[in-house]
């Protein structure tokens, strides 16, 4: 893993997909539309007041690398994240500001700071289990706010015409890697015209196939197009129900 990586700065990356022959009788629809897969290591959003917490009053983000998302970046600054069994330490802030602190981890990161993993889509926060945020000038004390991040793929309304998908479908995604290609399943479309066409996987999907520069992957469209999660099709095999 690399050290943008592990500072928790979003890496884009592009490879040529491997699109898969299937038949009519497996009713799989592959779409042609290359979608480059970034990491997205640890990262943490902060609200403006904590972040005046943190870092004193009227501190404001300072930005240090624009990201592959229109208008965001990561900023110079960085936080240690606390849980019950462990923390880490520098970890990146992203800006701007939201109107809520939210701290994205990996499953493995959750095991090590001692927090239950709660996959969630971003700003989806009830429920979810908090930490503490120690800056250079105070710490905050998080009820809620950390998540592991529903994968997820950003794109514009125009991608989503290409890809015949609309705004909150789960797919399924084929990833090509040497040796280690594979399928994501329950991958939920994010479209609006903010976007910029990307996925994103955190540190333990990337790892588990992303072992060379620039991966992209492809939507394939199972069960005629019509949204289905990997769970729900186990379960039903499972069950000895055949679709």
């Amino acid at each position: 893993m690399s050290a943008l990586q592990e500072e928790g700065i979003l890496l884009e990356f592009n490879k040529t997909a491997v699109q898969p022959s299937c038949s009519e009788q497996e009713r799989t629809v592959s779409m042609s539309l290359k979608i480059p897969i970034e990491t997205s290591a640890r990262h943490i959003h902060v609200s403006s007041e904590d972040f005046e917490t943190l870092f004193g009053p009227g501190a404001k983000p300072t930005f240090a690398k624009e990201l592959s998302q229109p208008g965001q970046y990561a900023c110079k600054e960085r936080l240690t994240v606390v849980g019950p069994k462990g923390r880490f330490e520098k970890v990146v802030i992203l800006g701007p500001c939201r109107r809520e602190t939210q701290v994205e981890i990996s499953v493995t990161d959750a095991r090590r700071l001692g927090i239950k993993s709660v996959i969630r889509q971003s700003g989806d926060l009830e429920g979810t289990p908090g930490c503490i945020l120690i800056g250079p000038k105070g710490k905050v004390e998080l009820e809620r706010g950390v998540i592991v991040a529903k994968r997820h793929i950003h794109m514009t309304p125009v991608d989503a015409i290409r890809a015949h998908v609309k705004d909150n479908d789960i797919v399924f995604v084929i990833t090509t890697s040497y040796e280690r290609s594979l399928i994501f399943s329950d991958v939920v479309v994010r479209v609006s015209p903010s976007y910029s066409l990307a996925m994103h996987v955190d540190t333990d999907e990337a790892n588990a196939f992303a072992n060379e520069d620039n991966p992209t992957g492809v939507i394939l469209k199972l069960f005629n197009g019509h949204t289905y999660s990997l769970q729900t099709w186990a379960d039903e095999l499972q069950a000895g129900i055949n679709r």
